[in-house]
């Protein structure tokens, strides 16, 4: 018996189509560039040793390459709003839709909070007098602002907002690269140079590490994927957006691993975890003059930044849900703007509950949350690769020439099975980090409840269904 979850997503025809290409790349690269490049790219120095560390990134960005290659065939061919979730319905099983819907959806809402919150505190370094909760609500309305108006508004607010990230990293680069070769003069640079390769070995910590620390890579690149989001309301999704994967994809590759280059080779690997930013430590030992206060400029547009595109891409995943029919119908309406405006809000509220959970529950309710969405990455990337495998079968199978696709994966299958192997190696790594293992005992059981939900409610569903078919059968005509 067909049910209401088991039908296919309406075309996406009510969404204003206003998204050019240059909002899609700025999207894709302003949902990744982030405060885990300008804070935390250091651990990843300290942890997995300089060579390590740039492996771990180039291993990041190949995986990267594979799965928006796979999401690419997908999303030009079907160029929808729920994206990886319809496809994953679709292909994979409506439960492995719901499920991946959810996970990214938690995802987004818990990044959201922490943005509000840490934009707060930066504030308070300009404006000590005041506190931090006025700062949070100023900038949660007006990233609410931007996602409610139109889609027109959140684009470009989006755009100049991630320019500002992109301008910085390749300043940083091309800065750190003149300081490496001796075109600039650095302060006290002791214990560091193209010397931190080999100075401990080639790999002072082991190989584990490298291993150890590919989920925080991903996570690190975790935002590319809003490229096919996006494609439901690209103005020309054909040529956009295999335009905009393969502009994001190479841009983030040198941008990432050339930071950690410049980081690698400038920072002692001993130290490069406990700076609080090694982007300011690298800009201070260069010169640069109030680079604290740059820095704290920098990672303020970001941490925005992240919240407007997190809030974009967490309502459309609600309005998916809603449209697919495992919410309530109105997470579907959309205003006379074309935006979700109930799911947007829905979208604040889990944002706001999260962040409230870091305050009254950091070490429960936020960890387990916190947890599930560090996994969550990985696990979306391996069902959007597993998606264009079973989309490819079914469309050869069913007459479609791959010739014919307007963007295609070359190398298929070894591509798909590629990044879903570098997902699984992700995993297996975060097996061995006791301080990482923790989303592993969230996460899994975690994704067993969201199947356990969806199977429930549907036969909860199917057999109202049935019953008010029986009912409207005995009626008198």
């Amino acid at each position: 018996m067909s049910t209401q979850i088991d039908k296919q997503p309406d075309p996406n025809s009510h969404f204003k189509k206003e998204m050019q290409t240059r909002h899609i790349v700025m999207l894709a690269l302003g949902g990744v560039i982030g405060t885990g490049l300008f804070l935390t790219s250091g651990y990843t120095v300290n942890q997995a040793g300089p060579l390590g560390a740039v492996i771990a990134y180039i291993i990041g960005a190949v995986m990267v390459y594979l799965v928006m290659v796979c999401l690419g065939e997908l999303a030009v061919q079907m160029p929808e709003t729920g994206s990886f979730s319809s496809y994953a319905t679709r292909y994979l099983g409506p439960g492995t839709g719901y499920t991946v819907a959810w996970l990214y959806w938690l995802t987004w809402a818990v990044a959201i909070g922490s943005e509000f919150t840490a934009a707060g505190i930066l504030m308070v370094r300009w404006f000590p007098d005041t506190p931090v909760w006025i700062w949070s609500a100023l900038f949660a309305i007006a990233v609410f602002l931007s996602n409610v108006v139109s889609v027109r508004l959140f684009a470009e607010t989006e755009f100049w907002l991630s320019l500002i990230k992109v301008l910085t990293v390749i300043t940083f680069i091309a800065i750190g690269g003149a300081a490496i070769f001796g075109l600039l003069q650095v302060q006290n640079l002791q214990g560091a140079g193209l010397s931190n390769f080999t100075r401990e070995g080639l790999f002072p910590t082991g190989f584990l590490p490298i291993a150890m620390t590919l989920l925080a890579v991903s996570f690190a690149f975790s935002g590319t994927e809003l490229i096919g989001i996006a494609a439901g309301e690209a103005q020309d999704p054909q040529t956009s957006v295999p335009k905009a994967i393969r502009t994001t994809v190479v841009r983030l590759a040198l941008f990432f691993v050339g930071t950690i280059f410049v980081l690698a080779t400038l920072l002692p690997r001993e130290q490069a975890g406990l700076v609080e930013s090694p982007f300011v430590m690298v800009f201070e030992l260069i010169g640069i003059p109030y680079s604290a206060d740059i820095m704290n400029f920098v990672i303020l547009t970001a941490l925005i930044s992240a919240a407007n595109s997190g809030l974009y891409a967490a309502s459309r995943m609600l309005w998916t849900l809603s449209d697919q029919g495992h919410m309530p119908k109105r997470y579907a309406r959309l205003s006379s703007r074309g935006t979700p405006v109930n799911a947007i809000v829905l979208s604040m509220a889990g944002a706001v509950a999260s962040l409230l959970s870091s305050v009254f529950a950091p070490d429960t309710v936020y960890l387990a949350l916190v947890s599930i969405s560090g996994l969550a990455v990985v696990v979306v990337w391996m069902s959007i690769a597993a998606s264009q495998i079973a989309f490819r079968r079914q469309y050869v199978a069913n007459g479609g020439r791959v010739e014919d696709l307007h963007f295609r994966v070359r190398g298929y299958p070894w591509v798909p099975i590629g990044a879903i192997l570098c997902c699984l190696l992700a995993c297996v790594g975060i097996a061995f980090d006791p301080e990482q293992r923790v989303a592993l005992y969230f996460g899994l059981p975690f994704i067993a409840w969201c199947y356990f939900v969806y199977w429930i409610t549907r036969n909860k569903r199917a057999e109202r269904l049935a019953l008010a078919a029986a009912a409207h059968s005995s009626s008198p005509a």
